[in-house]
């Protein structure tokens, strides 16, 4: 009898979750939750489907239910990722590719058409996580800007090329490098994109970078909230450094297909303000890449740094010290600002994870760690989604799907002018 046994308990699995499915479409309904999205925009099938489950995920106990969530979260990890013929195919028509994949063609309020945004993107792989991500942030009054690695695949590049093509404020940088980790080419690429968006037409107020694996954790409009409430000022992650990471700036480092110390030490940097440590990550002000691009004193930084490793771990950090750089905070330790901190990025790191009672910033990774950094799982979305940071890292497709496509339905939605995560907006009229 096991074996019928054990057809029973899956057949009852997907009973319970078709029943959670069914209970929260029928509160959704009940509530007065409109799916039919605003100003006409096609929402994609999969986001109304996936919404349910993802709300069950999201505000439900998944502690003690792992059974029930089974059926739900056997797909997590996907096989197969959209390739790029299937992008070089879909782009012949870009009207149909852009209303089939959802993306949004006007803007949604008078305050986001009012401060257009600029995005730098760094990408070398996984097609459709670029296209992913580009949907995710994309609103027709920003300027995007993509950085291809030049050692991506000839078939990487032609697919890049392809969506990028069917929008006006898209467009691949002028300049390409061949980027090494940790070495200067990864701050070289922004830079390239830096150069090509103060080019623009667009008059964007505030410039955020990105890599393939970021995704955003708030819509457009709130990104435009908390810029404003920047009034002027820079965000990123910027502490005083400590001694193992000021051997990354005191000694030369050559570059051949990775960055190799020598014992050879470095001039002292040429400014008058010290050092400082952050990531690679920043929100940073028109005037602020202006001042990066143009002034003479960022120049000569800028030179400096390219023998050293990791420098976009401490070029950045140290510009937003400086009291000559727009939009930068003062060098004294009271204006350290760790990366929980900041707006630009929020990250879960491995050896910091824990038991939050005990002290640990934040809990341990539901996906998977990756250099130390957690690759999101379905078990992070509620604690992500409550963090002021406008964009988290890492996400992956191959690692937990369910991360992103929840992340994709709440945002998609909640631009749209709904709001699924509110419990006043939806729950209070039962």
């Amino acid at each position: 009898m096991a074996f019928p046994l054990f057809k029973c308990q899956k057949l009852l699995r997907t009973l319970c979750i078709s029943l959670i499915g069914m209970f929260l479409s029928f509160i959704l309904w009940k509530t007065g939750f409109n799916t039919q999205p605003l100003r006409d925009f096609k929402t994609p099938q999969q986001f109304s489907s996936d919404l349910p489950g993802c709300l069950a995920i999201i505000n439900g106990d998944v502690e003690g239910k792992q059974s029930e969530l089974e059926v739900l979260l056997a797909s997590r990890k996907r096989r197969t990722i959209l390739s790029e013929d299937f992008y070089l195919n879909v782009t012949k028509d870009c009207s149909a590719y852009i209303e089939m994949r959802g993306f949004i063609t006007e803007p949604l309020s008078e305050e986001e058409k009012d401060f257009p945004i600029a995005y730098s993107m760094v990408i070398h792989e996984k097609i459709e996580m670029f296209e992913r991500l580009l949907r995710a942030i994309y609103a027709p009054q920003n300027i995007y800007c993509v950085h291809v690695d030049q050692k991506s695949s000839q078939e990487f590049q032609k697919a890049v090329e392809s969506i990028v093509s069917c929008f006006p404020n898209v467009f691949v940088a002028t300049k390409l490098e061949s980027v090494i980790y940790a070495s200067w080419s990864r701050v070289q690429a922004d830079l390239n994109c830096m150069k090509d968006l103060l080019n623009s037409h667009i008059q964007w107020r505030y410039l955020l970078n990105t890599c393939g694996t970021d995704f955003p954790i708030k819509t457009n409009a709130e990104m435009v909230k908390t810029l404003k409430i920047l009034n002027g000022r820079n965000s990123m992650e910027s502490e005083t450094t400590n001694a193992y990471k000021k051997g990354r700036w005191q000694y030369h480092y050559n570059v051949t297909n990775t960055v190799i110390r020598t014992n050879v030490q470095k001039s002292p940097p040429p400014i008058s303000s010290p050092m400082f440590s952050g990531n690679a990550y920043f929100v940073g002000t028109r005037a602020f890449v202006k001042y990066v691009i143009e002034d003479r004193e960022a120049q000569k930084l800028l030179e400096w740094e390219k023998d050293t490793y990791s420098p976009d771990e401490h070029l950045w950090a140290t510009l937003q010290r400086m009291p000559s750089v727009p939009g930068s905070m003062p060098a004294n330790s009271k204006y350290d600002v760790p990366d929980m901190q900041a707006f630009a990025r929020v990250v879960k790191w491995s050896y910091l994870a824990g038991d939050e009672k005990n002290g640990a910033p934040y809990s341990h990774c539901t996906g998977a760690y990756r250099r130390a950094v957690c690759v999101y799982g379905a078990g992070d979305l509620l604690w992500l989604l409550k963090q002021h940071h406008l964009l988290a890292n890492k996400f992956d497709p191959e690692v937990d799907d369910i991360a992103i496509r929840c992340m994709e339905a709440v945002l998609h939605f909640k631009a749209l002018g709904h709001d699924p995560l509110s419990p006043h907006e939806y729950f209070t009229t039962l």
